[in-house]
């Protein structure tokens, strides 16, 4: 069947959720663990695989995940995924002279080691939360250029006071009251970009600092910030972060904002309102969700 009204805009495939992990052993005993979830998808001359049903150009999605697993076994930076993303698309691009970019996405999981007796344990380790680092690599034959969008999600905070929400617009529609002091709580989804860049300007960069970093600014400013509303909470974790990784371009939070309510007791003629408010009711849904991205107007200079 033809059709010369119509053409194949886009096309990619690969191999997705391929789990690894990779374990080093130093010689003095310690161990390291890396646990992760892995998608490589690839895009280039391969429009006749899909239009002439030609499969001479395809590189198996089995032989993507293969290249996963071979360079994990062959790297010393599984943990560094952005390094090891790049690595995986580096070979990729060396390989396959037909595929014009590579597309590697990374979730790394958390495995925290144990402390036993007072002391960090060599080999064991807990995971002791739920949320993720997170990063997508694109590279482009052209120019070697690469851009990458990293991130921390499902980090789940919560604070009693130092919570405020007032002054907002009210009209018809308005039942919701003024407060003072509230309960704080979300989940933290956050992801910055650097570059498009060459390769080799990315060399440098410590992208581990920057995941802790992120982290460390996220948490600090969560606890410590006298919140007049979540959007200027975030705004103000967007500045610091901009303010101490020059590579970062841009730095997008959403934060759902996670509603605690206080428990009415007035039937049983008990106050459980205002500063005597103490027990809540944890509200599933609907839930407010705030979101801004904050770009630098001169990109960074790698």
């Amino acid at each position: 069947m033809s059709n010369s009204n119509v053409y194949l805009k886009t096309a990619r495939y690969g191999k997705d959720l391929v789990r690894l992990m990779r374990v080093y052993r130093e010689p003095s005993g310690v161990q390291r663990c890396t646990e992760l979830t892995v998608r490589l998808l690839l895009e280039g001359d391969i429009e006749t695989s899909y239009t002439k049903a030609d499969n001479s150009v395809v590189v198996t999605t089995d032989t993507c995940k293969n290249t996963c697993n071979i360079i994990a076994k062959r790297s010393q930076n599984v943990d560094n995924i952005e390094v090891f993303a790049q690595e995986i698309t580096r070979h990729v691009l060396n390989q396959y002279k037909h595929i014009s970019s590579a597309h590697v996405k990374i979730i790394k999981h958390k495995w925290t080691r144990l402390n036993v007796n007072g002391k960090p344990h060599p080999h064991s380790f807990v995971r002791d939360g739920e949320d993720i680092s997170t990063t997508e690599v694109d590279h482009y034959r052209a120019g070697d250029k690469v851009t990458i969008k990293s991130g921390l999600d499902k980090l789940l905070v919560l604070k009693t006071t130092g919570s405020a929400f007032h002054g907002f617009y009210k009209d018809e529609y308005t039942t919701l009251p003024e407060v003072w002091d509230r309960i704080f709580s979300t989940t933290v989804n956050a992801s910055w970009i650097i570059g498009p860049a060459p390769a080799s300007a990315l060399a440098n960069i410590d992208f581990p600092a920057i995941h802790a970093g992120v982290r460390q600014i996220t948490t600090d400013t969560f606890a410590t910030d006298d919140s007049a509303s979540v959007q200027a909470t975030l705004y103000l974790m967007e500045q610091q972060i901009l303010a101490k990784f020059p590579a970062v371009n841009e730095i997008y939070y959403a934060l759902p904002n996670k509603h605690y309510v206080g428990v009415d007791m007035s039937k049983f003629n008990i106050n459980n309102t205002g500063s005597n408010m103490e027990v809540y009711h944890p509200q599933a849904d609907p839930s407010g969700l705030i979101t801004a991205t904050l770009a630098r107007k001169q990109p960074a200079k790698l």
